[in-house]
């Protein structure tokens, strides 16, 4: 089924929205995360329609996370700003290793059951932005360099299938990616260096 959403004004419509969202999380700016749901469900449409099935799940995982993400930058961390810290290499071996073998499983019930295009990559993109925002969540500098990883594999996957303008925003993302990891470093290195877990 196909609702008709592959049209220029619904596709940059979805690209504003989604731009200013990661523009703000580069910030460190909390409205990174009302305009991320927005923007996601934005994003749901129009991946459906393309038949990016694994990007349309991502987008619901997206918006739920976002909430949590806003709830939490907003709470702070012990009734204090929750602060840019560094994950732990461990956690983030494990977790990358565990995106990848997610990334393989839901990449072969794609390509078995459903009419997915280029199902592995699409997989990956999924598997990773989860890890990406996990880490954003708990304002983790190591979320920008997952999220490089992400845009870098998004921009193929978009511009194949025809979304100029979307494959043109993860473009920009990915310069937003690396002017974040300049920016969040400064923030990280001005505090005492210290590693957390993924997750509290």
């Amino acid at each position: 089924m196909r609702l008709a959403l592959h049209v220029p004004w619904f596709e940059a419509a979805a690209n504003a929205v989604n731009a200013a969202s990661v523009l703000l999380a580069a910030r460190n700016s909390v409205q990174t995360w009302w305009t991320g749901i927005l923007g996601c469900a934005l994003f749901a449409l129009l991946f459906f329609d393309a038949r990016l099935y694994a990007d349309t799940l991502l987008q619901g995982f997206f918006i739920g996370t976002s909430a949590l993400g806003w709830w939490q930058w907003r709470r702070g961390w012990h009734g204090r700003e929750l602060p840019v810290t560094h994950a732990t290499s461990q956690a983030l071996l494990l977790s990358c290793a565990a995106a990848l073998a997610v990334a393989l499983g839901y990449g072969w019930l794609l390509r078995r059951f459903t009419n997915a295009y280029a199902p592995f990559i699409d997989s990956t993109v999924l598997t990773f932005s989860v890890l990406a925002q996990l880490l954003l969540m708990r304002r983790h500098y190591e979320s920008w360099w997952v999220w490089l990883l992400v845009d870098t594999m998004s921009v193929a996957l978009f511009a194949v299938r025809g979304l100029w303008v979307t494959a043109a925003l993860y473009l920009a993302f990915w310069v937003n990616a690396v002017v974040a990891l300049v920016c969040w470093r400064r923030l990280v290195t001005a505090r005492p260096v210290r590693s957390e877990p993924l997750t509290q």
